[in-house]
């Protein structure tokens, strides 16, 4: 009877594990067919069904903002840094200017009479051509009343009739020169030479032409000229420039940088052509101090007369900071300016940076960086967009 209990008993405790297995295995199940179904968020927090999953090994932004940048990455975007080294380098301030014409190396052809223009000998020059000073560009037929031109032929007339009569007295007085006095004969003759120049003189005037040459030598900036044009006295036919020689004029709102220039430069695209400071004005002009600068060098043909551009003008004073190209400043989402530093042969983080002006090219980083950090300088753009 005893030996009935026992086995009954253990019959039941073998069930009893049994069933707690059961039950852990479905716990189990139930964990895992919850954790399989897609999570929901609450209004305003679902992320959509096209986030793009974060990679190791692509460009990617991580949380502190700075940016993992493989290096094939790198190679391909054409990232180049620069060690910082901070130096003492001059103060400057940009300028708003405005490019003019050089007047020792240029000019204007206007026409002195009212009439009609004529091709010159090569025709009439069109734009961009060059020419030579002395080269004669076109003519100005002068325009002259019917009236006026009628009373002129008959002066004209007349002067030929004298002239005529006075070349028969001088040759009758020469036949009589032993019983003439030699006053008269010389008289006579100088008569005769007076006719013959006023009638020299009239017949220039009705077939004269105003002859336009160029007063230096350079290349056709402004043509208002067409052939049979009818022009005023005093209108402007062409502009010559010399586009190897120009002047910069610049405004100055603080009067003090007259006398303290020591460089000046004009940025163009990722080069700068250096001024030569001519001189400042005595007198403000719009509450402004005109600086005249002149240019001169290849870079020159970038640059077209009228042309506004910024000056950046160098003074005697100093400023410490690193130097880093003008293209390495960014902005960031906040509008800052940054610059990106490497920090890691994969990785590059921003710095908010204060800047100065150097050379139009060049900028001076005042605070925000030290020496000896890496500063990215091709490619920083494509570096800061990514995401």
């Amino acid at each position: 009877m005893s030996d009935t209990r026992s086995t009954r008993g253990a019959r039941g405790a073998r069930g009893a594990t049994r069933s707690m297995r059961q039950l852990c295995a479905g716990v189990v199940a139930c964990a895992l067919a919850f954790a399989a179904l897609p999570a929901l968020a609450d209004a305003g927090h679902d992320h959509g069904d096209n986030a793009t999953p974060v990679t190791a090994t692509g460009p990617q932004r991580l949380s502190d903002g700075s940016v993992f940048l493989p290096k094939p990455a790198q190679r391909q975007i054409g990232v180049r840094t620069t060690v910082g080294k901070v130096a003492r380098l001059p103060r400057a301030v940009e300028l708003s200017g405005k490019v003019m014409t050089d007047p020792n190396a240029g000019g204007k052809v206007q026409a002195l009479l009212a009439g009609r223009l004529q091709p010159g000998p090569r025709g009439l020059p069109t734009l961009g051509q060059a020419v030579r000073k002395g080269e004669v560009l076109a003519y100005v037929v002068p325009s002259a009343g019917a009236i006026e031109r009628s009373n002129q032929a008959a002066q004209l007339s007349e002067l030929r009739a004298s002239h005529t009569l006075a070349e028969k007295r001088l040759a009758r007085l020469k036949e009589l020169a032993d019983s003439v006095p030699h006053k008269e004969i010389e008289a006579a003759e100088s008569e005769l030479a007076s006719l013959a120049a006023r009638i020299a003189a009239v017949g220039a005037g009705l077939e004269a032409r105003d002859t336009l040459v160029a007063p230096a030598s350079g290349v056709i900036a402004t043509a208002h000229a067409v052939a049979g044009q009818v022009l005023d006295a005093g209108e402007l036919v062409f502009d010559i420039v010399d586009p190897r020689r120009l002047r910069i004029e610049a405004l100055a709102f603080d009067t003090a940088l007259g006398a303290d220039v020591a460089a000046a430069f004009v940025p163009v695209g990722a080069e700068k052509v250096p001024l030569k400071f001519v001189g400042a004005s005595p007198a403000l002009r719009e509450q402004a101090l005109p600086l005249a600068f002149r240019a001169e060098g290849a870079l020159l043909s970038r640059l077209a007369v009228g042309q506004p551009v910024t000056v950046v003008v160098q003074t005697r004073s100093q400023v410490e900071g690193v130097p880093v190209p003008a293209a390495a400043l960014m902005k960031n989402p906040a509008n800052q300016t940054v610059v990106w530093v490497k920090t890691a042969p994969e990785r590059f983080a921003p710095r908010v940076v204060t800047f100065a002006p150097l050379d139009g090219v060049t900028v001076v980083v005042t605070s925000g960086l030290a020496a000896g950090d890496r500063v990215a300088t091709q490619g920083a753009t494509l570096i800061n967009q990514v995401r």
